[in-house]
């Protein structure tokens, strides 16, 4: 309770202080179709943020360390050709109409079946094939930042309903907003997050191993083989889940656990403490190193943690380095996966008449 009451009172303490930032745009090439994709850079004295229109990514986030030099901390490409050309990592991406996995890309609502296309072993991962994160965003700059628009028609991908999605980054000081809002005109489910890769070092400084990672969980979802969530909620105690207290992402990923073997390391949701309305802690990240750290809050009740397990080095990245296993780590904030097959699970339904409303900030210090 104190380390959480800490943190989020460092946070506030820098949010009344903060620095509001400067906003431009400048031209990033176009899709394969001829499509114009736009870069925001949203800057203010202690962080530099960049959002393209393709997928309403996070292409870039610079941040201070330790020395006050500051270091790109997110993976991605130099370009939007790359980004287009990549559809398996969704580096910075805002993912949906659901991010992360439905089962067999099947759910229900008042009765009726609807399917979307598996692109992830027989599932449906990240909205499907041409999910969100494929879609040029309509963008116009706001107070200290940008709010992406998508409009997602009836049918997009066998989702229901014409959804409206807003997502508005603002920067104030070295914090980094995100909110979200969508509406419907027709029951629909959805759920949307971001899907940076942090490396805290540096991108392409080597692996998030030897990062310390604290989640503000006492329970997970553990999966079955197809990474699809089994319904319990398990106590992370004495397990290699429990990062009540910061620990090492590497310290214990090798572990022979099931559950690390069937991801290949971490690529899990967390049910986070203390969700309800507002903000809460979900995670706090430190690289020993450069002294750099995250904070993560959320209004959202789990984030699913990754650690880079499926990078290969195949993909090259803005500096030229080749990603490899656990080049990045994220912390995706969001309702739980497959939620609609699990009527346990917090509900994911979004009926005309209603808003969604959801809101994630990533804070970035320096540690001594």
């Amino acid at each position: 309770m104190k380390l959480r009451q800490s943190i989020l009172v460092a946070m506030l303490l820098t949010t009344s202080t903060a620095a509001v930032a400067a906003v431009t745009k400048s031209p990033w090439g176009k899709t394969a179709e001829g499509i114009p994709v736009y870069l925001y850079t949203l800057s203010s004295a202690d962080l530099t943020v960049r959002i393209t229109t393709y997928g309403a990514r996070i292409v870039s986030i610079d941040a201070p360390g330790r020395d006050g030099k500051k270091a790109d901390v997110v993976l991605g490409y130099p370009d939007a050709a790359q980004y287009e050309s990549d559809a398996s990592t969704y580096f910075g991406a805002i993912v949906g109409r659901y991010g992360n996995r439905i089962a067999k890309g099947a759910f229900r609502i008042d009765g009726k079946t609807y399917q979307i296309p598996p692109n992830n072993n027989g599932n449906a991962l990240h909205g499907g094939p041409a999910g969100f994160s494929t879609k040029v965003w309509t963008a116009k700059e706001i107070p200290h930042g940008v709010e992406m628009t998508l409009v997602s028609p009836d049918g997009d991908m066998g989702f229901p309903g014409e959804l409206t999605l807003h997502v508005r980054y603002t920067v104030e000081s070295g914090s980094l907003h995100i909110v979200y809002s969508a509406t419907t005109t027709q029951p629909t489910v959805i759920n949307v997050t971001n899907h940076a890769y942090f490396n805290l070092a540096g991108d392409g400084k080597g692996t998030i191993l030897p990062t310390l990672l604290m989640i503000d969980a006492d329970h997970y979802t553990p999966v079955d083989a197809g990474l699809i969530p089994t319904g319990e909620l398990a106590p992370v105690a004495g397990t290699p889940f429990d990062f009540r207290k910061p620990t090492a992402i590497g310290a214990r990923i090798d572990t022979p656990n099931e559950q690390l073997k069937i991801a290949g390391g971490y690529d899990h949701n967390f049910v986070l403490n203390n969700a309800g309305p507002g903000l809460h802690l979900a995670a706090k990240a430190v690289d020993p190193a450069s002294g750099r750290s995250l904070t993560v809050t959320t209004t959202e009740p789990g984030v699913q943690f990754y650690s880079g397990n499926f990078l290969d080095g195949t993909k090259t990245g803005k500096f030229g380095g080749k990603y490899a296993i656990h080049a990045g780590f994220c912390l995706e904030t969001q309702h739980f996966p497959d939620s609609p097959n699990h009527p346990k699970f917090p509900s994911t339904l979004l009926k005309p008449g209603e808003t969604l409303h959801s809101e994630t900030v990533f804070t970035f210090g320096v540690e001594p």
